[in-house]
């Protein structure tokens, strides 16, 4: 069975709250977990420690198990030290896709068509 450590969520319609838990992979995001192992608030600020709280005994007791974590969840464990940090690079994130490159190309021949016809 493959185990995740990931959030399920809970609260009303533009008021988010998760719960983290430890799941098999193949339940849906907010279906069926096997426990609870805390909760996180995005709406409190950043430096609360209401925002995220959680069972480190019973979160290093998954991971010792196999249990993977999802993205958000790894931040929040290299973020209490549980986890090494670890190097995120991702350098075409701030890249322009290709019909946005399409669009500039074309801005640019018709700024450089009306600058020779001004001439």
């Amino acid at each position: 069975m493959a185990m995740k450590i990931r959030l399920a969520r809970g609260g009303s319609k533009k008021r988010p709250f998760y719960r983290i838990v430890a799941a098999d992979s193949r339940m849906p995001r907010d279906g069926r977990f096997i426990e609870k192992l805390g909760t996180y608030n995005p709406l409190l600020p950043k430096d609360s420690e209401e925002r995220v709280k959680m069972d480190m005994e019973r979160v290093q007791h998954w991971l010792d198990q196999g249990a993977q974590p999802t993205d958000r969840i790894a931040r929040m464990l290299e973020s209490a030290g549980v986890r090494a940090k670890v190097d995120r690079n991702n350098p075409k994130k701030g890249t322009p896709g290709k019909k946005a490159q399409e669009r500039a190309e074309e801005k640019a021949a018709k700024a450089a068509e009306a600058t020779a016809d001004a001439e």
